[in-house]
């Protein structure tokens, strides 16, 4: 199974609507956040997924809500966002955890804390790609990533975690023993898994 996953598009429509005309060498596509900015431009920049023919999930990101994208994307059959919950494609387990964690320092953003994030990791099956949001800590993440990210990561034997949120590591990739930690950006990036 060929992914297409991406991140922190941020009121891109240009490479939105790139990424859909990549979708079509896919068989799913995973968006891992921060579609909108401070939560604007949220509705506008998730539409053009709407022409993508593969499964569709989506993450929350710490430039929206939970409840803001799942209203974004209300009516469109073949999305499934994902907070805290996975989804099969293909026989491959797809968990997300959106939201920037830990807390930021920001009022606006969506945030968890690590309490929070771990009680959401709790049900993230054995093998699972892990689309969160934030990065493990330690790993793509300038430091600022998440210590319950890494812990369900390393507990589960994840397939990958596909991250975003620290521009600055978009690109990159760790490993937490054979498991890829890729920071994706909004360019995407194919995962063969």
């Amino acid at each position: 199974m060929r992914v297409l996953a991406f991140s922190d598009v941020h009121c891109d429509v240009g490479a939105v609507e790139a990424l859909v005309a990549a979708a079509g060498e896919v068989d799913a596509v995973a968006g891992v956040g921060d579609f909108a900015s401070v939560h604007e431009g949220l509705v506008e920049t998730v539409a053009p997924l709407r022409g993508v023919e593969v499964p569709v999930v989506l993450v929350p990101g710490n430039n929206e809500t939970e409840d803001a994208l799942r209203a974004a994307v209300a009516g469109w059959d073949g999305v499934t966002v994902l907070h805290g919950s996975g989804t099969e494609i293909g026989g491959v387990w797809f968990y997300g955890i959106g939201g920037g964690i830990p807390t930021t320092p920001w009022e606006w953003s969506f945030d968890l804390t690590e309490e929070e994030a771990e009680a959401k990791l709790a049900d993230l099956p054995d093998g699972a790609v892990l689309l969160s949001h934030s990065p493990p800590k330690g790993h793509v993440d300038k430091g600022l990533g998440s210590v319950a990210v890494a812990a369900a990561a390393e507990r589960t034997g994840a397939r990958a975690v596909l991250c975003g949120h620290i521009h600055e590591m978009w690109t990159q990739e760790s490993r937490i023993g054979d498991t890829l930690v890729r920071n994706l950006g909004p360019d995407g990036y194919v995962l063969e898994v």
